[in-house]
């Protein structure tokens, strides 16, 4: 009975340490902010004319995945200096880790609730793109402005809400604000899509581009892998230092193909491990698979899937290597 019992301890443990860390970071104005601005910008980009030649709905899909990515590793960035590197500073971790919690679990815990402040951050940007892709217009269109003064309507009813409960019942504005944000642009999106009919040129109407959700799964498992990186920078570094880092990765990353690709299918030694060590974004970077009514098969999620999870063990290890080793006091 002393194995299970000691299991189920260590699985309170995780688990209170995970939702602590995730309700922490919500909790973040930075996280309330980058949760507005992007998912905001993703559909006010949908209401600019672009004079894209026909092109201008694909505009929009590239450019919200573009911001839904770029938002991700921002926020993975500063959730982690924030759930980590702070905390080794204040001297948190270590008050923490004075009583029976292991490292390893503390860790890990840290990254679960990292990696699920990402996921309400991507599912609200993706609510967002979908939305997106029934407002665009081409040339021959105008632009949805009652589907947009609906959204940005939900969002000022979210920041509403939570000053209100703030104001008169003493709840702390954050949480509120970013749960009403969620919840308000989700039930606008709902509306827009199943209770409004939008016209389009010839004849056409106005749909959702349901196509952009594994797209979107895709995004969340390159920022899963981003926080994972992250993390284990955090465990040495600072919050500018851990930005600095994981943005040179990503941009080695994004180009691997071309550098270490080429060299390793033709047998190059050194360029084969570099290829195989360095993250590959371009396998979860799957806009142009959305041309021409294409559609991402799911079982290439899958398989990405398993990249992701070799990938997450890789980086987590070394995290915990580097936090086993790390003087807290």
């Amino acid at each position: 009975m002393l194995p299970v019992t000691q299991s189920l301890e260590a699985m309170r443990q995780f688990v209170t340490i995970a939702v602590n860390a995730f309700l922490e970071l919500v909790r973040q104005p930075v996280y309330l902010l980058l949760l507005t601005c992007s998912a905001g910008f993703i559909v006010f980009l949908s209401a600019v004319p672009y004079f894209g030649f026909g092109d201008d709905p694909k505009l929009v899909k590239d450019m919200a995945l573009a911001v839904t990515l770029l938002s991700g590793l921002l926020g993975a960035v500063l959730c982690a200096a924030s759930s980590l590197a702070e905390e080794i500073r204040l001297g948190t971790a270590l008050t923490v880790l004075s009583k029976p919690v292991s490292r390893t679990t503390f860790l890990l815990a840290k990254y679960a609730g990292l990696a699920g402040t990402l996921t309400l951050l991507t599912f609200t940007n993706a609510v967002a793109a979908l939305l997106a892709s029934r407002m665009a217009f081409d040339a021959y269109g105008n632009a949805d402005l009652p589907s947009l003064g609906l959204y940005f309507g939900a969002v000022i009813l979210a920041y509403f809400v939570g000053g209100f409960l703030n104001f008169f019942l003493g709840r702390p504005f954050a949480p509120n604000a970013v749960a009403g944000l969620v919840a308000l642009t989700t039930l606008a999106f709902i509306y827009v899509v199943y209770f409004t009919r939008l016209e389009k040129a010839f004849g056409d109407v106005a749909a959702v581009d349901w196509r952009l959700i594994p797209a979107m799964v895709l995004i969340l498992f390159a920022l899963w892998v981003l926080a994972a990186i992250a993390l284990a920078c955090s465990t040495r570094l600072d919050m500018i230092p851990t930005l600095a880092v994981c943005s040179a990765i990503f941009l080695v990353g994004i180009m691997s193909d071309y550098f270490f690709g080429r060299p390793a299918a033709r047998g190059v030694g050194w360029a084969q491990l570099v290829y195989a060590v360095t993250p590959n974004w371009q396998l979860f970077w799957m806009a142009d698979a959305l041309e021409n009514k294409k559609v991402i098969p799911w079982e290439y999620v899958l398989r990405a899937a398993g990249y992701l999870v070799a990938y997450i063990g890789a980086a987590l290890s070394a995290a915990l290597l580097l936090f086993e080793e790390r003087e807290l006091s």
